[in-house]
């Protein structure tokens, strides 16, 4: 049996709420992890600086959302960057 690793990543606070509510049930990532099918995401909320006005510096808000990881579509072929992977999601 293969160890379930959990990858803590920052998502941006635009794609977000999508994530939330599986409106979009993938991420578009750099491929710099050995993401499997069965790890989980962590996935932190994140503003970046000058998103807002008023954002002076990047922040985390503090809002979490876990899925596990159901499909990786490692690019190299249909478009995809080679150094870009699209993980299928689904709620833990």
């Amino acid at each position: 049996m293969k160890n379930t690793l959990i990858h803590e990543l920052k998502l941006h606070t635009k794609y977000f709420d999508s994530v939330v509510d599986m409106s979009k049930p993938f991420e578009v990532r750099k491929y710099d992890r050995n993401y499997r099918v069965g790890d989980e995401l962590l996935l932190k909320e994140f503003i970046p600086k000058g998103w807002f006005e008023e954002w002076e510096e990047d922040s985390v808000t503090g809002q979490i959302c876990h899925r596990v990881i159901t499909y990786v579509l490692k690019g190299g072929e249909y478009g995809i960057d080679k150094d870009y992977v699209i993980l299928g999601l689904a709620r833990k």
